[in-house]
């Protein structure tokens, strides 16, 4: 904020400087006038200082407060766990035994897929979303229920383009989905110490295709934190697999855990699949996309078997 400039202060009344302010001579007049230069000459250094040290602290901040990186994106992940306490979110909802969250935390490996079959994957949501996508930055392809970002508005893509479907996914597109569907259900089972079958995959388990537009609808608007639990209360536990390369492929886009002290983010790279309990201990946000275009899919999980969902099916 820029200094308030101000006059030279009053004297009190019946002071020698109210004396001297009185304009008995030539010098008293001009002694008033030398009090806001010499002010300015401190003030402004101050303040110059001041704003030197709020521009360094801005830059620390980052986008979204003072970060440390989980995952960067030239690294080649195994695995890397990290478990933190479990919120309350979820005695709010029925549990089940065996599954619901006793031991949360996040994870990120960057070997249950491939970079290639990262690849194939991202051709799915590119055929996908070329039969529409979002008039904003935020474009999603659902090929569960069919839903697909379409100006600003969302359509079923099995029913608005019908047997033209069938020239624009294959059935070898679907097997690969379902199949990567499979191992980073394997992978989420593992880390938490969960049998798998208790694991349903659940919705929204969509596409992600977002770009530096200017959001048109609240649809748009993918930065906001949030909790997934809150959300969607289906979800238990959620996971990413990122199709896209940060710095590569798109400048901001970031993944972001919200922390007190120093939030926590994970650099995109095509096959690293982020995964993580969907209470509020995990607090989480995208960055804003600056520039290029960043492809995702989320994947979601329930313990609870009325809300899971069938993998999607090629006819």
């Amino acid at each position: 904020m820029a200094p308030q400039r101000r006059g030279a202060p009053k004297a009190p009344e019946g002071s020698g400087a109210a004396e001297r302010r009185r304009p008995s001579s030539t010098k008293s007049v001009r002694a008033p006038r030398e009090v806001p230069r010499k002010w300015l000459r401190t003030a402004i250094p101050g303040a110059c200082a001041v704003l030197a040290g709020l521009l360094l602290w801005g830059s620390l901040r980052g986008d979204g407060g003072v970060t440390e990186v989980l995952a960067h994106r030239g690294e080649m992940l195994p695995g890397r766990f990290i478990e933190v306490p479990c919120s309350e979110d979820y005695d709010s909802h029925r549990r089940f035994e065996g599954c619901s969250p006793r031991k949360c935390g996040r994870g990120i490996t960057d070997t249950v897929i491939t970079r290639d079959e990262a690849q194939r994957i991202r051709s799915i949501a590119e055929k996908g979303l070329s039969l529409g996508g979002s008039d904003g930055g935020a474009s999603v392809l659902d090929l569960h229920s069919g839903a697909l970002s379409v100006g600003k508005r969302f359509v079923n893509l099995y029913r608005y383009f019908g047997d033209k479907i069938q020239t624009v996914f294959s059935e070898e597109d679907f097997r690969l989905y379902r199949d990567v569907r499979q191992r980073v259900q394997l992978t989420i089972a593992q880390a938490f110490g969960i049998s798998v079958s208790s694991l349903y995959l659940t919705k929204p388990t969509f596409f992600s295709r977002i770009n530096s537009t200017q959001a048109r609808t609240a649809h748009d608007e993918y930065w906001h934190a949030h909790v997934d639990k809150v959300t969607y209360g289906s979800f238990d536990y959620t996971s990413l697999l990122y199709l896209s390369d940060y710095l590569d492929d798109f400048g901001g886009g970031r993944f972001v855990f919200m922390e007190e002290g120093a939030n926590k983010t994970v650099e995109p790279r095509a096959g690293r699949v982020s995964f993580f309990t969907s209470g509020s201990e995990n607090l989480h946000r995208v960055e804003k996309v600056h520039w290029g275009t960043r492809y995702a899919v989320t994947i979601a999980f329930t313990c609870n078997p009325d809300h899971g969902i069938a993998d999607p099916v090629f006819t």
